[in-house]
């Protein structure tokens, strides 16, 4: 089956590309989503001008991504956790806790966006990367710290130990 997409799909292609798919895949996932739609005459004369709206569509979106990484690079983010010895947390930081700190700075930036191969298990500082755009990514740094009274008690049994 041929399908023209309307968005951007991951490892398939990009928007106004011309694909060849499996059957299943274009009527049992790309077309009940509008990811795409299928490859006639017709559609194929209406993605020449989807192609030209799409270009507009794009080079505006690079420039707000390219104003917003303007603003998001100075920032940095401070999470504060409980951990273990050896600066292990009990739980983690993960990609949605770090839209959440952004949504409360004033960025809405969705957590799908946030490049986290996984989530952050242990302290210290991290860069994190934002796509924001295909072409565009910003990377902010964030600070995992230990809980003040874990800091206070890891004080406390190296005291103990030391006497």
């Amino acid at each position: 089956m041929e399908v023209i997409l309307k968005e951007d799909v991951a490892n398939l292609g990009h928007r106004g590309d011309v694909v060849k798919v499996a059957d299943g895949y274009g009527r049992n996932f790309l077309l009940p989503r509008k990811l795409a739609m299928q490859a006639t005459e017709a559609n194929k004369n209406v993605i020449e001008q989807m192609k030209a709206a799409a270009a507009r569509r794009s080079a505006t979106e690079k420039a707000q991504a390219q104003e917003l990484v303007v603003k998001l690079e100075p920032i940095a983010l401070s999470f504060t956790r409980k951990s273990g010895e050896n600066g292990q947390l009990f739980g983690s930081v993960t990609s949605a806790d770090i839209a959440g700190e952004l949504t409360g700075k004033g960025f809405d930036v969705d957590r799908r966006k946030i490049q986290l191969t996984e989530p952050l298990k242990s302290l210290g500082d991290y860069t994190v990367a934002i796509k924001l755009h295909r072409e565009v990514t910003a990377h902010i740094k964030v600070q995992v710290v230990a809980d003040a009274a874990d800091a206070a008690e890891a004080v406390a049994e190296e005291a103990v130990a030391a006497k």
